[in-house]
């Protein structure tokens, strides 16, 4: 099958990828769009967690390609299996699966919980075990299996700087409107080493500046994308409200954490303003109207010391029921609703992909070690990336003057946000 994408061109699926692609529990990632609540602020980014995993599939057969201009031998059954993988790498999400799993840690992680055999149980798996892929693709998604698959064929669909990373920094950029890229060129800098696979910064016993510069260009685009638009604070506060109206329908009974795997965008949002919970009908249709709460308190690393951070992703962030009692103090306080105040913790900011392995003059390092030639320039990236932690209370507008004073009052330290920066 031949599949026209406007990020890669022409893609060909094999006969092995077609059957899985059309699979219901994998077209329903149509559904699904990839960056959640961001089209609230890019109208552009529409695209979906299905036109990913395609272009994933697509970068997965690129490394695989490249791997074996470096000299590796891949079978092409493994080749199958890597692309088919790939293609399957997002087939766990659920509706702003990373806003409830990542952001307010209402569910296990989609590739961490217990969805993906789930999956594997039913018609997905018969299909890939008729397909003699069952075992070898459970092993690259990370399920205990009897077959075992190389390190580096892992990586690719699963590791620092992977395929599922070289298709979503060009898509997300482009579906976004932002002019981003990297360049080609980091194809020919993947190679196999230690069963693991690596980009090569050093060739014939000499520093390869040039591919220094490509992966440094990677992560910087990484950077540019999550502050531009993963963590923009309208998304971030459009997705808060959709997470709290899922945890106020979960706690009442009126939805399950198995019914997200049977519904998409729209339909979520639509079950949740009809649920008959009043909180999470308010805040899902509020959301659909865009009539979005706004940011009354606002700290970040500048002005909460790190020890300090980590006591509060410790208190608000991992502990759902805590964050909900201050979110209660809060709307005490400020004669609000309980709906109508959303406390927002995200985890500590780390950039992984500062971890990847490299093959340089020393042999295999991660590219932050402080050895490389590229430590100076990732530390500095990896600082600013931990920058952009931010701590939120949105609120009504009416209430953002006494939310910051509450907020401040309550929490220690003064909000960072200016009267009308809301």
């Amino acid at each position: 099958m031949l599949l026209r994408d406007p990020i890669h061109g022409d893609i060909e699926l094999n006969p092995a990828e077609v059957e899985i692609a059309d699979l219901g529990i994998v077209q329903r990632l149509r559904g699904i769009k990839q960056l959640g609540t961001a089209h609230l602020v890019y109208p552009g980014a529409l695209h979906t967690r299905f036109d990913h995993s395609v272009g994933v599939c697509a970068v997965a057969h690129e490394i695989v390609d490249a791997l074996r201009d470096s000299g590796l031998h891949v079978t092409r059954d493994l080749e199958t299996a890597i692309g088919v993988a790939a293609l399957l790498h997002d087939v766990t999400h659920v509706p702003f699966g990373h806003t409830l799993e990542d952001e307010r840690r209402l569910f296990d992680r989609h590739d961490e919980g217990s969805r993906l055999a789930q999956m594997f149980s039913g018609e997905l798996g018969l299909t890939l075990e008729r397909l003699g892929l069952r075992d070898i693709v459970g092993h690259l998604l990370g399920l205990p299996s009897n077959e075992r698959a190389p390190r580096w064929a892992r990586d690719i669909v699963s590791g620092c700087i992977d395929a599922d990373l070289l298709d979503y920094l060009r898509r997300d950029s482009y579906f976004a409107g932002l002019s981003q890229n990297y360049d080609d060129r980091i194809f020919r800098c993947f190679a196999e080493r230690d069963d693991r696979l690596v980009i090569r910064l050093a060739r014939h016993g000499m520093d390869r500046p040039d591919a220094r510069s490509e992966i440094i260009g990677v992560l910087r685009l990484r950077y540019y994308l999550t502050e531009r638009v993963y963590y923009h604070h309208t998304k971030v506060a459009a997705g808060a409200m959709i997470s709290k109206a899922v945890e106020t329908a979960v706690a009442h009974g009126a939805l399950v954490e198995s019914d997200l795997l049977e519904l998409n965008d729209w339909t979520l949002l639509d079950r949740l303003g009809r649920c008959g919970i009043a909180g999470a009908t308010a805040l899902a249709r509020r959301t659909s109207r865009r009539d979005l709460l706004k940011r009354g308190y606002v700290v970040s690393g500048r002005s909460v010391p790190a020890d300090r951070r980590t006591e509060w992703v410790a208190l608000y962030h991992s502990s759902p029921s805590t964050r909900a009692r201050l979110e209660a103090e809060f709307a005490g306080q400020l004669g609000l609703d309980f709906a109508d105040v959303v406390v927002y913790c995200p985890a500590l900011t780390m950039m992984k992909e500062a971890t990847a392995p490299v093959e340089t003059i020393r042999g295999v390092e991660l590219l932050n070690d402080r050895g490389n030639e590229a430590f100076g320039e990732i530390g500095a990236l990896q600082d600013r990336y931990a920058d952009l932690w931010r701590f939120y209370v949105f609120v009504p507008e009416q209430a953002v003057v006494r939310a910051a004073a509450v907020a401040a009052d309550m929490l220690g330290l003064p909000s960072e946000l200016g009267p009308k920066s809301a």
